[in-house]
């Protein structure tokens, strides 16, 4: 799938100091040691295409990005992956109910997110597949799934004709829940309204996942041997995706919290069970809300970038909007939000105008992203600078000798640009 075209990006000289990023699994704020030394791999799921990027989807996706910035930072090699779910239910349902044909859909929508992301200046990923291109590999898991013994078939409600429906028995492993940590009720609480089908009559665990959906007319579908003709279950892709684009286990795996479970802690259960280990962090973003809901395509309660940039909103302002907000943190979108961004983005590039050196604001604004992207302090280092304050430092500045190096860089645009990628150029 064609991917965007990333910013130029000129990385200030390598810190050598790792980032520190929250781990859900432990509820830790940990550094990352890339299992690789000096290269840090990370995995951030992608969109289901049909509808257009969202504040919240925009949200995931400079989190992410200021993941790999901060990797960068420290003078790392970086790699992500990322995938695109072009085959699921919501699309399919979409493409039906507006008489389109899915993959017309799909093209259409992924183009759209790929020129938001360029817009917003993220920095493409290596490896960018859909699940439609990625369906030989998956089929090899899920009949490796099958060999091993940890797949079990149920029969098809809709006929015999094109094989059974199987799932993955997760009793085997036990690893169920090592990701979110959740209980049992909390898990059964949710499934359902997630894209699980607990009620399943046959099922060994009502929590299993469906590996492998048997052909049902009117669905895209693709032979996988001896499991019959149909189409891949959701967190199966993920484990596919992330093993072609980098490798098991990795690094970083990021995305929504709504993704804990069961989509993340089932995408790990999926790569134990075929031998693996999955990532090493689990840092996760937290739910923009508008109007009091949090913002999702099922309840059309959206703010969409395209058209706020359409609408003459410059994309650094999105971005500024998002750097207000910790990347954990649960947050609402109001025409409040954009206003301060705006006021911001015009001081900034007026300081930046006005030039001069700062290492002490650009060292703060290094140990801001490095210390679990704390974005709202940066911003704070940015105002004080931009009114040319004695307190651009902050009352949490680096040491004296950590500014005193005559290498120190003093750039604090070019800082910004590189560790944040805010464009202050007018």
């Amino acid at each position: 799938m064609p991917s965007w075209t990333s910013p130029a990006i000129t990385p200030l000289p390598g810190s050598g100091i790792p980032p520190r990023l929250h781990d859900t699994r432990t509820g830790r704020v940990t550094p990352l040691v890339p299992i690789t030394p000096g290269h840090a791999r990370l995995y951030v799921c992608g969109i289901t295409p049909y509808d257009s990027t969202h504040m919240g989807h925009a949200a995931t996706y400079h989190a992410a990005d200021l993941m790999r910035r901060a990797a960068l930072d420290v003078g790392w090699q970086v790699d992500v992956a990322q995938n695109i779910t072009d085959v699921d239910d919501p699309l399919l349902e979409r493409a039906e109910r507006d008489g389109v044909d899915w993959q017309d859909l799909a093209r259409e929508q992924t183009e759209l997110f790929t020129s938001d992301m360029e817009a917003l200046r993220i920095i493409a990923p290596e490896t960018y597949l859909s699940v439609s291109e990625s369906m030989d590999s998956i089929i090899a898991a899920v009949q490796s799934l099958h060999h091993r013994g940890r797949a079990y078939a149920l029969e098809n409600p809709e006929g015999e004709a094109a094989g059974p429906d199987w799932y993955l028995d997760l009793s085997i492993d036990g690893a169920l829940g090592d990701v979110s940590g959740w209980s049992r009720q909390q898990m059964m609480a949710v499934y359902a309204d997630r894209g699980g089908d607990p009620e399943r009559p046959g099922k060994r665990d009502p929590l299993d996942p469906l590996l492998w959906r048997a052909a049902r007319e009117g669905e895209p579908s693709w032979d996988a041997g001896e499991l019959g003709v149909g189409r891949a279950g959701w967190h199966v892709e993920c484990v596919c995706i992330a093993e072609h684009g980098l490798g098991l286990p990795f690094d970083v795996q990021t995305g929504g919290s709504d993704l804990i479970f069961p989509h993340h802690d089932l995408s790990a259960a999926h790569a134990v069970a075929l031998g693996h280990g999955f990532a090493s962090l689990y840092p996760h973003t937290g739910m923009v809300a508008y109007e009091g809901e949090k913002m999702s395509k099922s309840l059309g309660n959206l703010v969409f970038v395209h058209r706020l940039v359409a609408d003459g909103t410059d994309p650094m302002v999105i971005r500024l909007v998002l750097m207000a907000h910790h990347y954990r943190a649960d947050w609402e979108w109001t025409d409040g939000e954009m206003e301060r961004a705006t006021s911001r983005l015009a001081a900034y590039r007026a300081a930046a105008r006005r030039g001069g050196s700062s290492p002490s604001t650009v060292e703060a604004l290094r140990r801001a992203l490095r210390d679990d992207l704390d974005t709202p302090t940066a911003l704070t280092v940015l105002d004080a600078w931009a009114a040319d304050s004695s307190a651009a430092s902050t009352a949490d500045a680096p040491s004296a000798d950590e500014v005193s190096r005559a290498d120190a860089p003093g750039d604090v645009a070019a800082a910004v640009d590189a560790l944040f990628g805010l464009s202050l150029k007018d």
